[in-house]
Parts: C-alpha cells; structure tokens; sequence
C-alpha cells in the first residue's frame, strides 16, 4: 500500500473550523431555532445575514424539472433554492448561544421538516405580504406540532404594507403571538427578530400553563 500521499500531506492543506467559527469557551446554553416559511419568503438570507459563523447552506439551481412542481407566483426571478436546510450561529450573550436551522421552502421537500423540528425550542414564520398564502400551511404545521412561534413580515420591495391587525386577522393568529417588521438582509434587524422570539420564549414559560 502506498502512504506516500499521506506521508507528504501539509498541514496546511488540512480544512479545518477557523478560530471565529469556534464555539466560545463561555458558552454554557445552546437553543435549537428553526427559521421556516414558504418558498422565496428570505429564510437563507436571514441565516446568512445574522449567523456569526459561516453559514451552511444547501441551494441549489433550480432546473426544468421543479416547472409545473413548485409555484413560484411572485418570485419568479429566483434561481437557486434550499434542498435541505440552512445552519448558523449566533450568541445572544457570552453564555446562551442560538443555533439556527432554516428550513426548505418547497412543499416537496417538507418531510424534512420533521427532522429539523425535533428539539427546537421555537421558530421564526418569515411572511412575504405579496404571498401571504404561502404561510397558512407553514403556521398550520407549527401550531399542530405545539411549536412557539413568532412571525416577521420580511420587507421586500414593492411589497404592501398592512396594519398589524389586519396581518394577525388574514394569518388567523392569536393575539398572544408576537408579530415584528423584519429586513433579513440586515443582521441587525435580524438579531431583533430572533430576541423576540426568546422574550416570548420567557414569557411563556413563566406563565402558569407552560412552567
């Protein structure tokens, strides 16, 4: 057998986790969140944008076969799409850290989902106020699955804007579920996305019925 190879490899050549990627040594808590919602709603971007570790995504480009398979009414201009999930990172402070699963939009691949759900702790609804109808079924399988939620309407351009009754009434929400403006392409924005998602986190759990 030849270990020449081997025997010449540089450890330089050798990929590993940069130092940033590195998990801090003061992290004592990590919270699963998944991040869902129809297809083309900003999922990838919103891991993307607040993940402080390079985020793992799983697009690919779309092709002829998903034509007459995925409804892409309103985001037509879109080429690539998540097949398995997204994964990032963020820390809330020096001890609790977030780890983020996003989720595939697509109806067929939603058997992921079951997966991806097991111990999360909460989710995130991305809506799109152009496509509002993509969120019924994403809301539906959070609330049959007992799975805390926030909802962030994700601002597009052009896209209506409603007042945030009108949203919770269309969205058939309780009035207890937090609803929040959102730009996913802003970390910033983002992280105040997923903040108010553990304050409500808290609130249900010093709550009689959930301690």
């Amino acid at each position: 057998m030849d270990f020449k190879s081997s025997e010449l490899m540089d450890a330089e050549t050798v990929v590993g986790p940069r130092a940033e990627d590195t998990l801090p040594s003061s992290a004592t808590a990590a919270v699963k969140i998944v991040i869902v919602g129809g297809f083309g709603v900003g999922k990838t971007t919103l891991v993307g944008s607040v993940s402080e570790i390079r985020p793992l995504t799983t697009e690919e480009t779309m092709t002829q076969a998903g034509v007459g398979v995925d409804d892409i009414a309103g985001v037509e201009r879109k080429t690539a799409t998540t097949v398995a999930m997204d994964f990032g990172r963020i820390s809330i402070n020096d001890e609790l850290v977030l780890y983020l699963f996003g989720t595939p939009g697509q109806q067929r691949f939603w058997f992921l989902w079951n997966g991806l759900f097991r111990g999360a702790l909460g989710a995130v609804v991305l809506v799109d106020t152009r496509r509002l109808e993509v969120s019924f079924d994403v809301i539906g399988r959070l609330e049959e699955r007992e799975v805390p939620f926030v909802v962030a309407i994700n601002t597009f351009p052009e896209a209506p804007t409603y007042p945030t009754e009108e949203l919770r009434t269309a969205l058939d929400l309780p009035a207890h579920v937090p609803i929040v403006g959102c730009d996913a392409r802003k970390r910033a924005s983002s992280r105040d996305v997923l903040l108010t998602l553990m304050r409500y986190l808290h609130s249900l759990a010093a709550t009689p019925e959930h301690s």
